[in-house]
């Protein structure tokens, strides 16, 4: 079968990638899935383990199939899977648990002490099947396609999983900001605007994102660029700021307007990353506020997050490609020329 696969890490995303003839995938565990992927989606982080990022926090052995965000068909299932069979279509949570240790007897699934990680650590979807395991994959109600849903594996509950967080802490009269309204942030908007009654807040540079936040719930919009962010929201919510911060872009620009903007106990979650906290230990002291970190979610999580979508409460804007325009999506992504989520389609 055909796979995009990457050799050696680079900085030149144009040639990242080669599209080879592996093997296909072989069950050696009796709860082992094979998925005929019907589409799996580009992520970031994608364009991070091509540069090397992840080589220093998971083992990784080159050469290595990308691709973290999956669904598709069930074609194989080892001989003690009950949960899907054949034919049924799925969307894979990203990792592989084992169900023993004690994260995941918590339901603490990325925290699992045996993980093994598609896209990561072994090979993934970027490809014409993906073994998985049957911990991973979540049959799809009728009338949802495979494809359209893939980013949901990850962006999409990497973002349920922040605001879920954050709408714990959230009451009527409360204001949430979103900083980044892409990929990950025009999906934490509509989670946001199902879950929570809190006045919503979104921040971005451009103004089709700005644009596009406000027709998926954003209460108001601001160009961080031009607008005094702090005094405006200052001025919307009487002074009492934002009870919390999700932040989808995670740069040192982003990171920094915590003390400035994050009412006092409330929290700054970071999803998007790649920059740096660079705060004195006074500003968290004196407003008594925490950034959190996001990884990922729960089984359990993409299973809500599913069923938000088939009652239509989340939707995704994506564009579709084929495998062998998967260098010419990881440029234009890292050129920030990509709107919403893009899957590629094998």
């Amino acid at each position: 079968m055909r796979a995009a696969r990457l050799h050696e890490y680079t900085e030149e995303m144009e040639n990242a990638l080669s599209i080879d003839d592996v093997d296909e995938p072989q069950i050696e565990r009796s709860d082992g899935v094979v998925v005929e992927i019907d589409g799996a989606g580009w992520c970031q982080t994608d364009n991070h383990v091509i540069e090397g990022m992840w080589a220093d926090y998971v083992p990784q052995d080159l050469p290595l199939t990308l691709g973290h965000e999956n669904a598709g068909t069930v074609v194989e299932t080892g001989e003690e899977v009950t949960n899907v069979d054949e034919g049924d279509q799925v969307i894979c949570h990203p990792v592989l648990t084992c169900g023993k240790c004690r994260p995941c007897r918590q339901g603490e699934d990325m925290y699992c002490e045996n993980i093994a990680f598609p896209g990561l650590t072994h090979d993934g979807g970027f490809a014409e099947q993906l073994l998985t395991s049957e911990r991973s994959v979540i049959p799809l109600p009728d009338g949802i396609d495979p494809a359209e849903i893939a980013p949901h594996a990850d962006a999409g509950i990497t973002a349920y999983h922040a605001v879920k967080k954050a709408v714990d802490e959230l009451v009527p009269g409360d204001y949430a900001v979103v900083v980044g309204v892409g990929g990950l942030g025009h999906i934490g908007i509509q989670c946001l605007d199902a879950m929570s009654a809190a006045s919503i807040v979104a921040l971005d540079i451009k103004e089709e994102a700005r644009e596009l936040a406000a027709d998926l719930g954003a209460d108001h919009t601001l160009d961080p660029t031009s607008d005094d962010v702090p005094g405006e929201l200052e001025a919307l919510s009487d002074g009492t700021m934002a009870q919390q911060v999700i932040d989808f872009v995670g740069g040192d620009e982003t990171l920094s307007m915590a003390p400035d903007v994050v009412a006092a106990g409330g929290d700054h979650h970071v999803v998007g990353y790649g920059g740096h906290i660079h705060e004195p230990a006074q500003a968290l002291v004196d407003g008594e506020f925490s950034y959190r970190g996001t990884l990922v979610g729960q089984y359990t999580e993409l299973q809500e997050l599913v069923s938000l979508v088939e009652d239509g409460a989340v939707e995704l804007r994506t564009s579709r490609y084929g495998l062998d325009e998967i260098n010419d999506v990881a440029a234009a992504l890292e050129h920030n020329q990509i709107e919403g989520r893009t899957v590629i389609v094998p």
